[in-house]
Formats: structure tokens, sequence, C-alpha cells
């Protein structure tokens, strides 16, 4: 079968539209013809060359769609069943998930690869090369095979464009305050960075029963909408937040920081560690660039002195197979804004576009929509 697919071929290229072969599924794996992806920062990183994948790759690790077919052993899901990818497979027997901390299975450890369960590929370039699909997905193609561990079924009802933001971006972000920041009602939260995860760290926060959610971002258009999703202050300074900050709580300053900007610097870990208080924790989302170190703190008085915490997490630590259809419950009884979450739609030709706009802050969240 024949696939049009938008692949990085190297780092620092646009993204090429192109057609692939793709095998079909082997044993524990289905074919998906995806409805719509997401467009996660993350995928830029493999364009820009921040993080090293083996490529060429096929991007995209947010999606939803239909199941085609499955091979032989598939038991989690039946052609024509509607669902998401989660961007973390769970398989449910290895040591992280059978100790509850499914974000970290080890089938997780080809996510820069794009192999799949017998060390090979299913997309093909013409001269037969093996292209791995980003995050063992690619769902910036058309169709895909994946591992089944990588599906969560889906209701019908639910939007494929709304499902495929639940693939990474909604879980990570709204995690991101509700299980690896542990926040906890009538605490402060300091949120660096308004786009697609902060946005969703912001509404993890007030879902958790903070007081205070203050967000930090230079694009006004970010500010705006983070106040939409329960900012209750946003400001395009640390300094200013760090004003605020104190007076809101007496000189003691925040609970929490949690960073989430594109990519993450150590002038911004700086900033964080500075504007939380005692015992208070910095819970970082972000990914800076390979071979750098962007968290370096005085252990006297920024770590040890003051018993702060520094936070690292993959997933916002949610369960894919419990946390993806929670999240949806939420948004079903309105506690949850995904469809606000979308600036902006696409056709699969238009990926440079879409990643142009999400560098020049014009989109918190854009979709590509398959034909």
């Amino acid at each position: 079968m024949r696939t049009k697919a938008a692949i990085i071929r190297d780092p620092g290229k646009p993204w090429e539209i192109t057609t692939l072969d793709l095998d079909d599924p082997a044993a524990g794996e289905v074919r998906i013809k995806f409805a719509a992806s997401g467009l996660c920062h993350s995928d830029a990183h493999l364009q820009t060359g921040d993080s090293t994948a083996r490529l060429p790759m096929v991007g995209g690790h947010e999606g939803a769609g239909v199941i085609e077919a499955v091979g032989p052993d598939v038991t989690r899901v039946r052609p024509g069943d509607h669902v998401v990818c989660s961007f973390i497979p769970a398989c449910g027997t290895c040591r992280y998930c059978s100790t509850g901390r499914q974000n970290l299975c080890d089938h997780g450890a080809e996510m820069m690869t794009g192999r799949l369960g017998d060390g090979t590929f299913r997309f093909h370039d013409d001269d037969g090369t093996g292209l791995g699909g980003f995050c063992m997905l690619g769902t910036f193609a058309e169709r895909a095979v994946v591992s089944q561990h990588s599906c969560v079924p889906i209701e019908e009802d639910i939007p494929f464009e709304v499902a495929a933001l639940v693939g990474c971006g909604v879980p990570t972000g709204w995690g991101t305050s509700v299980y690896a920041a542990g926040v906890r009602a009538g605490e402060t939260v300091v949120i660096f960075g308004a786009g697609g995860v902060g946005s969703n760290a912001v509404q993890g926060a007030r879902y958790a029963g903070a007081a205070s959610v203050i967000v930090v971002d230079p694009v006004p258009f970010k500010r705006e909408n983070a106040v939409k999703f329960g900012a209750t202050h946003a400001f395009a300074t640390a300094d200013e937040a760090q004003d605020v900050v104190r007076e809101l709580t007496r000189g003691q300053l925040a609970d929490h920081a949690i960073v989430t900007i594109g990519v993450l610097n150590s002038e911004v870990i700086d900033q964080a560690a500075a504007i939380v208080g005692k015992g208070a924790q910095v819970t970082v989302t972000s990914v800076g660039k390979s071979g750098e170190k962007q968290i370096q703190l005085a252990a006297n008085g920024s770590v040890v002195g003051w018993q702060r915490r520094v936070q690292g997490h993959v997933f916002g630590m949610c369960n894919p197979r419990h946390d993806i259809p929670r999240l949806l419950t939420l948004y079903r009884a309105g506690q949850l804004k995904l469809d606000e979450l979308i600036t902006r739609r696409y056709a699969l030709d238009e990926v440079n576009q879409a990643y142009a706009d999400l560098d020049d802050g014009k989109n918190i969240r854009g979709i590509i929509l398959h034909a």
C-alpha cells in the first residue's frame, strides 16, 4: 500500500511531502487511517535538529483515526474502531507498566527511531530504505502501521481533531500540574509558557484547585488565551510576575513553578527557581537542545537551603489507557476546554506553513486534517 506523508530527511530542512510504501501489520500491530493530527512543538524539534533522531523520519505523534486492519494476536482493538494514538505506548506488562508508571513503558525506547517491536520499519522509501514514524507513530502520514500498545479506543462521537490532542499535548500539560507537580487546593502556581502544553497546565492547575495561576509568556495572544483557560494573571516577563507573586503570597513566593516553554534554557530555569519559596517545586516539562545543559542551580542558595525540588517527567506522568478516556470524559462534562485550543486547521501539504505560524506565536494548537 502507498501512503502520503510528511517527512524530515535532514535537520534544518523543510518538511517534505512524499509518498511511501506501507507494509501490512505484523503480529500485535494495526493499520490506522488517520483523520487528524496535532502539530506539536516536539515535531518541530526534529526539523530544527534540537532533538536527535534517526532520519529520515515520518513526523507526527498526535493522531486519531479509524482502525483499518489488524495483524495476528491483536486483542485491544478491531477494524472499524475509533482510536487516539498515545505517543507513549503502554504494554501493561513491563516493569514500569506493572508498577503503575505506564508513561515510562519500556516499549517507548524506540521513540526516536520509530522501530516497531521486531526492530524493523513499516514505512519504506522508493529505494526500499526503512523509515520510522516519530514516537513509533508517524501521524503526519495518511495511514500508518503501529503497535496495538499505542492505541486507545474512543467513542465514535468524539471529534477526531479533539481526540488527536489528547494523544500528547493535553495530558502532558494537564498531568504536569495534576500529577507531576501535584498541585493542591489553595496553592500558587506560576507557569512559564502558554502554548499548547502550557495552556493545559493552566487547565490542570485550576482543576486541582490552585488559588492563583500565573502565566509568563512574551506573546500577547498566548497571554490572552491563558486567561480564557483559567489563568488568574498573565505577564510578559518573569520580573513582572515576581512582584505580583510576592504580593499574593505575603512574601512566601509560589508553591510551584512549571516550565512549558518551546525550547528549554537555563535562564528560565533560574527564573523558575527564584519565583518559588521554601519546600516548593520546579516542574520541568520542556526539552532543550541535545548536548546542552539547561539545569544548573546553586545547591546552597537554590536547592538545599530552601528544600526546593526539581522534577522532570514524561507525558505529565499520565497513564495513557486511563487518563486519555478520563480527559475526554472531562471534555464531555464541560470541565476541560479542547475545542478552544484549536487555532487553525491545515492540510498535510501546508505543514511547513503550520510550523511557521507556530514559531510566529499565531497558534495555541494547529491541526492537520487528512483528506
